[in-house]
């Protein structure tokens, strides 16, 4: 089993809004850009901004301008549920790249997408600008029953998301969209209107005390494999949150073949990663959600070599 080191908690200099406590608690997303930790969280409409090195508090960067209910119930009803992070390579209208974070899809109310343009030192360069993907969602729809899109990663020419699958539909997916094709899209409107799936990969990462394991995010590595985390989550549905029996960690090869996966030794609820390839070690960095406002996310690491093939 894999033992994770705390890194830090997701503290802020001030909280999202009046009445929420300075920390981000339901962290769903991670990039990394040069000295930032870049991270979404599904219960918030901010993208948290964290040094890379240290432990100071992070700053927000508010993408919808809506202030939530505080009842948690209004709140999880009225959300975007942000819950996936990816660096989107350089092109002609962002030099150094961009982010792009999006919604589960769930709902139709969480089908809010943005991207953030970053400057050459990885730190946001220009304020957020909404997109419209309802063509991705609509492709997505067409092909699976019910959405809910836990994380996107870029791999090549393509860009790949995951669907998380439950305890009713346990189907894990990889879906793959052409990453030109956005591109072109978003670099002449604010809209991906059609789309077009090219590929679905399917997964049974095997269970838990019988609740399956299902994706929770991902990260591209250089030889383009797919790092990912899975979690146990105890729900029938999309929308319910449920007791996290168990995580992991997985590798998907570039040819499509899990050929890793290790369960964490304690379960915590994992929902964001990012790594680096080190020689022959994989740096990973993982994220958290506990699900009660009240509990900071926290920041984890781990190493793995490359050689458990």
């Amino acid at each position: 089993m894999l033992l994770l080191n705390k890194v830090r908690e997701l503290d802020l200099r001030t909280p999202p809004q009046a009445g929420r406590p300075a920390h981000l608690s339901a962290a769903s997303g991670l990039v990394r850009a040069g000295d930032f930790l870049y991270v979404v969280a599904d219960d918030e409409n901010h993208l948290g901004v964290f040094p890379a090195r240290g432990t100071e508090p992070g700053v927000l960067l508010q993408l919808c301008a809506e202030i939530l209910p505080h009842s948690p119930a209004e709140r999880k009803a009225a959300k975007p549920d942000f819950e996936a992070l990816t660096l989107l390579p350089a092109c002609s209208q962002y030099p150094f790249g961009a982010l792009l974070a999006l919604g589960s899809g769930s709902r139709r109310n969480r089908r809010t997408s943005f991207l953030i343009e970053l400057g050459a030192d990885g730190a946001v360069s220009s304020p957020p600008r909404i997109v419209d993907l309802s063509g991705i969602f609509a492709a997505v729809e067409a092909q699976l029953n019910g959405i809910n899109i836990e994380g996107a990663t870029v791999s090549g020419e393509r860009l790949r998301l995951l669907q998380r699958g439950n305890k009713r539909k346990g189907r894990n997916a990889i879906i793959d969209f052409s990453l030109s094709q956005l591109l072109d899209a978003l670099l002449t409107s604010d809209a991906v209107t059609d789309a077009r799936v090219l590929a679905i990969s399917w997964f049974d990462l095997g269970a838990v005390s019988d609740v399956p394991l299902s994706f929770s995010d991902c990260a591209t590595l250089p030889d383009g494999s797919l790092i990912f985390t899975a979690i146990a989550e105890d729900t029938e549905d999309a929308y319910t949150d449920g007791c996290c029996r168990g995580a992991a960690i997985g590798i998907i090869d570039a040819s499509g073949v899990l050929v890793f996966l290790q369960s964490l030794a304690h379960p915590l609820k994992i929902e964001g990663i990012e790594a680096s390839l080190l020689s022959d070690v994989i740096q990973v960095w993982l994220v958290t959600d506990a699900d009660d406002a009240s509990i900071p996310a926290a920041l984890y690491s781990v190493e793995l070599s490359t050689k458990f093939k």
